[in-house]
């Protein structure tokens, strides 16, 4: 396959590339914004887009409130729009806005807000967005206590790169994607062209060790759905299988991926 010719071992590979996920069976955008945080669209218009994109459901996650650079929802804010994905949801059904939010983690590794509003959520999207600049044992404390917090359905953009700009902070790789094995998180693939963060490379060992993956736009507008196709290549790249991929799960079995791990809460 061309997206694999790096001179590695792509060629022992055991997996058909048949198997490999292709964009068109993504059935859900995970991890979106809107004018409630820094987005440029509004919930209506971001659901709406998505509906007629033919995707199944829309994940939504605002800034969490300490991104206040980002217009990081309050916990009234939150739950005003949890209110309006409500109505929403009535209006449009079958298709669905699933309630989520991208977390800040912490400088300690806590999430951006207390169980009690954690609860109220889908999902929950945890990334790191300040404090970049530490070492790994401090970003190994950050993330493995956001990775063994019950609520953290999908760590984000895993070490805070941005392609041709800045270069992630520190983590082995194998450490971080163990703990999600072991505590049950999805790894996105962050599919903005300028993050591709998990790195292709890594994919291989995360299946191995049966974690799945979510490739994630990172939309801040209606318009960014579409850079799920890049991320989509990144993943074939790495020989990502559609069985791995959370957002290729139709609607009712991401309800069910979703209710079995709140669940155990």
């Amino acid at each position: 396959m061309p997206e694999q010719r790096e001179g590695r071992d792509e060629l022992s590979e055991q997996y058909p590339t048949e198997n490999f996920i292709e964009f068109w069976q993504l059935k859900g955008v995970l991890h979106n914004h809107t004018t409630y945080s820094d987005g440029l669209n509004s919930l209506r218009e971001m659901a709406e887009f998505a509906k007629t994109q033919k995707y199944e459901y829309l994940g939504i996650c605002d800034h969490s409130q300490s991104a206040g650079y980002a217009g990081g929802l309050k916990p009234e804010q939150l739950l005003k729009q949890i209110k309006e994905i409500d109505t929403l949801n009535q209006e449009m059904a079958p298709f669905k806005i699933f309630k989520g939010i991208e977390s800040d983690i912490l400088s300690d590794g806590r999430l951006d807000y207390d169980a009690e509003i954690l609860s109220q959520l889908d999902f929950v999207v945890a990334s790191i967005h300040s404090g970049l600049n530490m070492d790994m044992d401090k970003a190994h404390l950050r993330l493995i206590k956001a990775i063994e917090n019950p609520f953290t359905t999908i760590l984000g953009h895993l070490t805070g790169r941005l392609l041709l700009l800045r270069n992630g902070y520190p983590i082995n790789h194998e450490y971080i994607i163990d703990a999600c094995a072991q505590n049950g998180v999805c790894i996105e693939l962050n599919a903005h062209p300028y993050r591709l963060d998990l790195d292709w490379t890594w994919i291989q060992y995360a299946q191995k060790k049966g974690v799945m993956i979510s490739i994630n736009p990172d939309a801040h507008e209606k318009q960014g759905y579409h850079d799920m196709f890049f991320g989509t290549l990144a993943a074939r790249k790495g020989g990502l299988l559609t069985k791995n991929t959370l957002n290729a799960l139709s609607i009712e079995e991401f309800e069910k991926y979703l209710f079995d791990r709140k669940g155990k809460i």
